[in-house]
């Protein structure tokens, strides 16, 4: 077994702005393995990077991302939310990969939105397949919906694809999950979720695991002691003092 690789979750995001330029770089400069971000897609099409559902950390609720164009994301500031931060345009997903996937791991959640079309969430898909090219493990996608996964296996049955579970999904609903999606290179479960029947069935199904989002000592310990292969926190440079202690 390998040690558990640690991902910083959206950036080092208590210490800037997560998904921004300033939450990417400080983050490198702990010695973590991975960097998680979000993918989502602006009103022309193009793939950036943002958790949330609204703007409303921007200072403009009840609007979206596809509300705006990209050189309209461009102009405003992405770190509004965060104390004394510089003003940061959006981060475009073609930025991110060419700038950080040569010096770490990448997780890619693509975050597909029941309002959308599928058209969308399908160009989504083929935007971050293709930006991220060439098939290497260090670079995953994942998804909360099993359906953008499954087009993605259709376009690429060799790239490393992750169904994220939600809180309230158990060993039972991992097991149909892996049942009916047997090319899927492995889940990423909740942290509340994570126990030891949960870590059996990947191991058994020859599955990764990856757990969101560690950030108390003892969720951190859990994951390590559980030894999943990637855990996700807001707090790597903690849990990369607890994995190396």
């Amino acid at each position: 077994m390998s040690k558990t690789l640690i991902y910083a979750h959206r950036g080092a995001n208590r210490e800037a702005a997560e998904n921004t330029r300033s939450a990417f770089d400080r983050a490198l400069t702990y010695p973590i393995d991975g960097i998680e971000t979000d993918v989502q897609l602006s009103g022309d099409e193009v793939a950036v990077l943002w958790h949330d559902r609204d703007l409303k950390k921007l200072g403009v609720p009840g609007k979206r991302i596809d509300d705006y164009d990209f050189l309209q994301l461009q102009e405003m500031n992405f770190a509004a939310h965060f104390p004394g931060a510089q003003q940061e345009g959006v981060m475009s997903l073609q930025e991110f990969v060419m700038n950080y996937r040569a010096r770490c791991g990448l997780l890619l959640e693509i975050k597909n939105r029941s309002w959308e079309d599928v058209a969308r969430h399908e160009i989504k898909v083929r935007q971050t397949l293709a930006l991220v090219g060439n098939v290497e493990e260090r670079v995953l996608v994942s998804s909360f919906n099993l359906d953008s996964l499954i087009f993605a296996h259709d376009i690429n049955p060799e790239f490393p694809l992750v169904f994220n579970m939600e809180p309230e999904h158990t060993v039972n609903d991992a097991r149909r999950a892996l049942d009916e999606s047997d090319f899927l290179h492995g889940l990423c479960v909740e942290i509340s979720t994570l126990d030891v029947d949960m870590v059996a069935l990947l191991r058994e199904r020859g599955k990764s695991i990856a757990v969101y989002t560690c950030n108390t000592e003892a969720e951190i310990e859990r994951a390590l002691r559980l030894e999943v292969d990637i855990l996700i926190s807001d707090v790597p440079h903690k849990a990369l003092q607890m994995r190396d202690k």
